[in-house]
């Protein structure tokens, strides 16, 4: 563990708990230091705007399919993570994760269900520091065409 005290000229006292599992007993460092933080802004938020599903052909209708445009706030994600739940949002499905390379934050997101039917969805947007997520309840359909 490690124990962080301000001070007033600014230097933090660091105490550092470590076990050491040869000898049972713990080892105590005291001291000041000095160092730079970076504050990061991170992915603040991310929003659906929209899904769609995507009509296909009866030869293609195996799974359907589903379009999330995704908008988010602050720095831009690096990957996408979709987790599929059943309609009370505690029994997963299925995760898929995807390493995504964007200018923007906005994106389109496309994903196949099993079969048609009602399902929790969460899209988590990530990078290096930070995550977000948004949650949505929705219905998917066959989406074939007649």
């Amino acid at each position: 563990t490690i124990e962080l005290s301000s001070n007033p000229d600014s230097s933090f006292a660091v105490e550092t708990t470590e076990d050491n599992p040869d000898e049972g007993c713990h080892i105590y460092r005291y001291g000041y230091y000095r160092t730079d933080i970076s504050i990061v802004e991170g992915i603040l938020e991310v929003n659906i705007i929209q899904m769609t599903n995507i009509q296909m052909t009866e030869s293609q209708a195996e799974n359907p399919l589903v379009d999330f445009v995704v908008t988010c706030q602050g720095s831009l994600p690096t990957d996408v993570c979709t987790v599929v739940s059943d309609p009370t949002c505690r029994v997963s499905r299925s995760v898929v994760c995807d390493p995504i390379v964007t200018d923007k934050c906005h994106l389109t997101v496309r994903r196949a269900f099993d079969e048609p039917g009602t399902y929790c969805i969460n899209i988590t947007l990530g990078d290096d520091t930070s995550q977000a997520l948004a949650s949505a309840l929705i219905s998917v359909s066959g989406g074939e065409f007649a």
